[in-house]
């Protein structure tokens, strides 16, 4: 190099691998929220009406959640 030449930095752009491997996990990610969602309201739809009760809901209001899709998230992860 000569006398006040400035080299230059290549910039990287992340690898196709890393944006793969982030989209794999992002989807694996979604499916274990969508699956513990569907557990979660098969665990309610199950629960005595005296226990429902203790918990302030009633057995529509169970319905209700339960007939939802299973990616209809109320905390929207």
């Amino acid at each position: 190099m000569m006398k006040g030449q400035k080299g230059y930095v290549q910039v990287a752009s992340p690898a196709p691998d890393s944006q793969v491997r982030k989209a794999l996990v992002a989807f694996k990610r979604l499916m274990g929220r969508w699956y513990e969602l569907h557990r979660q309201r098969r665990t309610l739809a199950g629960m005595s009406d005296s226990a429902l009760k203790d918990m302030g809901l009633s057995r529509v209001d169970v319905l209700k959640e339960y007939e939802r899709p299973f990616w209809d998230d109320p905390m929207k992860r």
